[in-house]
């Protein structure tokens, strides 16, 4: 505030003009404010990247268990199917058991050995498909475990920049440590992200 060539600075005005000048709190000065804000910008910009990771195997997960319930679904259909098949091939052995005259039962005989053949079809395409969907069901579990990952990976960075705001509101060595600490353990989670483990 000035007013008639009289004028006063506030502790935030003092602060903003010492550091402008190159000053600082003896070791914990300007160094240590550059530092934690590099740091902070680079830890902010490889958290955003781990956090998009995250929500793209969380979405991989998604369409993943998506797909499985689709392929057992058609699963389901082809036994429905194979049972059908079995239906039939059951009446015609009746029919053709029950039958007095050779003749019929020729004719029941070849629908059964059709219907036989055709079981033996749908029951490879039917476990096919349950393959399909186990496999599909694996890979869901792998992108929601890479997902998990990506979010404590996350988690932790987030951690180390509310210690980086700390370190620098109070200026303790002991907080910027624990800060880098917090980064570097979440690179390693990163990392294992990364590496799928």
């Amino acid at each position: 505030m000035s007013g008639g060539g009289f004028h006063v600075h506030g502790p935030h005005d003092h602060e903003l003009e010492h550091a402008q000048q190159g000053g600082g709190h003896g070791d914990h000065g300007g160094g240590m404010t550059n530092q934690i804000a590099m740091f902070t910008a680079i830890i902010a910009t490889v958290g955003a990247i781990f956090a998009y990771m995250g929500g793209a195997t969380q979405a991989n997960a998604g369409l993943y268990k998506n797909n499985a319930a689709i392929k057992k679904t058609e699963a389901s259909n082809q036994w429905n199917y194979f049972q059908s098949k079995s239906t039939k091939q059951s009446l015609a052995e009746v029919s053709r058991d029950l039958t007095p005259k050779e003749s019929e039962k020729a004719k029941y005989q070849a629908k059964i050995d059709r219907y036989e053949k055709e079981k033996g079809e749908i029951k490879v395409d039917a476990e096919k498909l349950e393959a399909d969907a186990t496999a599909w069901d694996k890979k869901s579990d792998e992108q929601m475990h890479l997902h998990h990952r990506w979010a404590q990976a996350t988690t932790v960075l987030q951690v180390c920049i509310a210690l980086a705001a700390i370190a620098l509101l109070t200026r303790k060595k002991w907080l910027e440590y624990a800060m880098f600490a917090a980064g570097a353990l979440g690179l390693v989670v990163g990392g294992l992200a990364v590496l799928h483990i």
